[in-house]
């Protein structure tokens, strides 16, 4: 079917939509001016940037040293190394982190706006969201890889939504750049072809140039899972592309394998055995949760972070006498066998992964942790000496004028996206079961874009990865949208049936009439 077929006509081009309407124009003014006043008084409540405690000074040793592998994906780092040409100040970088997921943002919107035309009180409702979003405020604030990660997604998403609608060439390569442009910067764009893949199907496109566009992006990817492989090559001997998922994997695994009985467990290979046997000693020396709490937590990373705990000692075990060896050398070697080694548990106990590791994990998803959000500066008055260099600060102190490091003001959004995962999840099977294509088909592709960003990103992220707030800025923002499309959808079919419904009771009350007056 011919596209504009299914697409209300417009007559005006979407520069013309932005500016040339004078209610749009106006919010936009508008919307610059709030953008401004917020920043502006959050950055004196803020004055310093906020720093994770490991991660952001991991960020800022690659982004100085130029280096082309390290413990997190070095996209965030290119990009701090290349703005600190221009400047060194944090608050410039967070003033232009800021300002880039405030525009990501009003582009998904408005681009939401043009093609399916929500009324006005869920435009409104939609723009107040996420416009005088706090989360915004602190995302940006983060020396870390989620603003610009969740930036690139909002934008990448908003360019898929015009392939559909409007495909052309110059979008097929600006997917193709901004899906590279994701995937340098977070593990999680491994699920971003697949949702490019649905894009390009559901576009007017021949079968040639879907091909083309679906194809590029992959070559991209590739191209950098090719060459961050062989680093880890040259480095460690073996080729992978991600050590983290092998060190993820087998964290994950232990949280199942915690609760085997020790009579139940089964006998495991030879290479296996060493490390094996210091994690069963571990686990039977820490049955007691009131001396050892972090055994009471699931589906955590404590395991892969805690330095005296397994697989940090079972690594340096290895290393103790390559004193040459350096740090991310030990780390990044051990990411073949630990990736072995979880796969073996997992595969050995399912049902313990199931309900030790995924179900916690799907928990945690429906109502996303605040995480390190939850306190300014990882609770912390002082950075470390890297981060006071690169950012030219006089000393190592970050102050705010706030009374309490604690974040309280995003304290909400946990049941914030708990509520929209379940309204998401009800208003999709109406949608299913009431055939909402046929009653609205101009906003069917756009409500399956929607939905296979929700299913696909819950999947990955409850089967490996870790559901913490920072982490689903972009889902969350997603399914807010689509939650209100669908709920509006919903209001107007119920209308309309209570309007069939009262015209055919008018109906039947002047048939009776008649009926009573003939006799």
């Amino acid at each position: 079917m011919n596209e504009l077929s299914v697409i209300p006509a417009n007559s005006v081009s979407f520069k013309e939509f932005l500016w040339g309407n004078r209610r749009n124009k106006m919010i936009l003014n508008l919307v610059a001016i709030a953008i401004v006043i917020q920043f502006i008084i959050f950055k004196y409540l803020y004055p310093f940037a906020s720093f994770i405690f490991g991660d952001s000074f991991s960020y800022i040793e690659t982004a100085e040293q130029n280096l082309d592998i390290n413990t997190y994906m070095v996209g965030y780092s290119r990009f701090l190394r290349f703005f600190s040409v221009f400047t060194s100040s944090d608050t410039a970088l967070v003033a232009f982190q800021y300002l880039l997921i405030q525009v990501s943002t009003l582009f998904l919107l408005f681009t939401v706006f043009y093609f399916y035309k929500p009324s006005r009180l869920v435009q409104t409702v939609l723009l107040a969201f996420m416009v005088l979003n706090p989360l915004y405020l602190h995302l940006g604030n983060l020396v870390s890889s989620d603003c610009l990660f969740a930036a690139l997604s909002i934008t990448w998403f908003a360019v898929l939504l015009w392939l559909i609608h409007r495909p052309s060439n110059e979008l097929i390569v600006w997917q193709a750049v901004l899906i590279f442009a994701t995937f340098t910067v977070r593990y999680n764009a491994l699920i971003y072809p697949f949702i490019a893949a649905v894009a390009f199907y559901l576009s007017s496109l021949s079968l040639r140039k879907k091909l083309i566009g679906i194809v590029a992006g992959l070559v991209l990817c590739g191209l950098f899972v090719f060459y961050t492989s062989y680093k880890y090559k040259q480095l460690t001997g073996y080729w992978q592309y991600s050590p983290f998922s092998g060190w993820q994997l087998t964290n994950n695994a232990m949280y199942a394998y915690r609760y085997v009985d020790a009579k139940d467990r089964k006998p495991v290979p030879r290479k296996f055995q060493a490390f094996d046997n210091m994690v069963r000693e571990y686990f039977d020396s820490t049955r007691d949760v009131s001396k050892h709490p972090q055994e009471a937590m699931e589906a955590s990373t404590v395991y892969m972070w805690t330095p005296d705990l397994s697989m940090f000692k079972y690594r340096d075990s290895l290393f103790r006498n390559d004193s040459s060896a350096i740090e991310l050398k030990k780390w990044a070697s051990m990411g073949p066998f630990y990736k072995s080694y979880g796969l073996f548990i997992i595969r050995q106990y399912p049902w313990k992964f199931i309900r030790h590791f995924l179900w916690p994990n799907a928990n945690k998803y429906y109502a996303p942790q605040v995480e390190f959000l939850q306190l300014y500066n990882s609770g912390r008055s002082k950075v470390i000496t890297n981060a006071m260099n690169w950012f030219k600060y006089k000393t190592t102190e970050v102050r705010i004028r706030m009374k309490s490091n604690n974040v309280w003001v995003l304290n909400f959004y946990p049941i914030l996206f708990g509520i929209s995962n379940v309204i998401m999840f009800l208003t999709l099977i109406c949608y299913v079961l009431l055939k909402g294509w046929k009653t609205k088909p101009y906003s069917a592709k756009g409500i399956l874009m929607g939905s296979a960003v929700w299913i696909i990103n819950a999947t990955f992220t409850i089967g490996a990865s870790s559901p913490a707030l920072r982490f689903q800025c972009f889902p969350i923002l997603l399914t807010t949208v689509f939650v209100a499309l669908l709920l509006e959808w919903l209001w107007k079919v119920a209308m309309s049936r209570e309007d069939s419904t009262a015209q055919t009771e008018l109906e039947m009350v002047s048939v009776i009439n008649q009926s009573a007056l003939m006799s």
